[in-house]
């Protein structure tokens, strides 16, 4: 058993993505039975602790046969329209069979802006968080109805892999029509063989992966594609067939199915290293010695009473570099608060950020999960 099936025995949040051939039995309206037995294998999994959160196809290809569409359209305006219609059955399916569970759902939808926009991307990340903190299984979608072509995110896996860097889950589950990824297409080429195991960034993996299918956007490219931005915050891809009989618990026990694709990089470290290099600096902000101890010798989070003074221009979720008193760089983070905000509450403790603003976000200047020394 590889290291990376082993950790899916004890990792504590799963972004779980379910593809339209599945959800719509290729093409014949949602199979509602298909549904309950996912939600009966997602409801136990939370049982043992496991936090969920599903991203789901399905509203576009429902909305098609609803509409008694043969084909799916190319016209944004028709795609739209089909969402609209597909997906209040896709959510009505979801919430009738949670709560046999005696489990709340929230439907999320959301568009590129949400994750390019800083300001967005955390609103969104807290909205997200929040609810896995009070055991609600968030149902996320692409707001499909209302975006157009420059804005889209393309394919329910990009989704899925940017919500698994939304919510720092420790793996990706998509579940598709086909075992995994083979060495070729397997219903053209005869001798193709599944690849149990490979690293996400692997560019040999890119020939190998086909098309999609004739609802889906989506095929082995995409999924290839998402493994590696879900190894951006450490997460472990695993592309594995949706009609394999339990197949998420079974994946929960490590047993040998599917592809699992393995970043490179801890969670943690390939955080770091996207904060580190892969952001532009903003601001800067300047501790007093108590604070860099903090900091540097405790792993502490930035509380806003260690901060003598604010530099430059930055909204929410900007980067910043971190100063000790002579100007020497020690870290860059995260931060919680626009400069204005900011400049406001620095020096005082976290207690008064209420009284200070008159609202408060969070009681760190910069969470120690988005700061990484330097």
């Amino acid at each position: 058993m590889s290291a990376a099936r082993n950790k899916l025995k004890t990792s504590r949040r799963w972004v779980v993505k379910i593809g339209s051939a599945l959800l719509t039995n290729d093409g014949e309206g949602l199979d509602l039975a298909a549904i309950g037995r996912w939600v009966d294998q997602l409801a136990q999994l939370r049982q043992d602790g496991l936090e969920i959160v599903l991203v789901s196809s399905g509203s576009i290809a429902e909305g098609i046969v609803r509409l008694g569409w043969r084909e799916r359209p190319y016209e944004v305006y028709k795609l739209q329209a089909a969402a609209a219609v597909g997906q209040m059955g896709l959510v009505q399916a979801y919430e009738t069979n949670f709560r046999r569970h005696n489990a709340l759902t929230a439907q999320i939808l959301l568009t590129h802006e949400d994750h390019s926009n800083r300001k967005r991307y955390l609103n969104a990340q807290a909205t997200l968080k929040t609810l896995l903190s009070v055991g609600v299984v968030p149902v996320v979608n692409e707001n499909d109805t209302v975006v157009t072509k420059e804005i889209r995110f393309g394919d329910n896996d990009t989704l899925g892999a940017l919500v698994a860097n939304l919510v720092e889950a420790d793996a990706l589950i998509l579940l598709t029509d086909q075992n995994g990824l083979y060495t070729a297409d397997p219903r053209s080429n005869p001798s193709a063989t599944l690849i149990s195991e490979a690293k996400a960034g692997d560019r040999s993996l890119d020939a190998m992966a086909g098309g999609g299918g004739r609802l889906g956007q989506g095929g082995m490219a995409t999924k290839v594609r998402a493994a590696k931005l879900a190894a951006r915050s450490g997460a472990v891809t695993v592309i594995a067939s949706g009609r394999e009989d339990n197949i998420l618990l079974r994946l929960r026990e490590a047993e040998v199915l599917g592809t699992v694709l393995v970043p490179e990089k801890s969670p943690v470290a390939a955080r770091k290293q996207w904060i580190a290099g892969h952001l532009q600096a903003r601001g800067t902000l300047t501790l007093d010695e108590g604070a860099v101890r903090a900091l540097v010798e405790r792993g502490k989070s930035l509380l806003p009473a260690g901060v003598k003074s604010v530099a430059g221009s930055f909204s929410r979720g900007e980067m910043v570099v971190i100063s000790d008193e002579s100007g020497r760089a020690i870290a860059r983070g995260l931060v919680n608060y626009g400069v204005e905000d900011a400049r406001k509450i620095i020096g005082h403790p976290s207690s008064h950020i209420e009284t200070v603003l008159g609202f408060v976000g969070e009681q760190e200047l910069v969470h120690r999960d988005n700061l990484v020394l330097v």
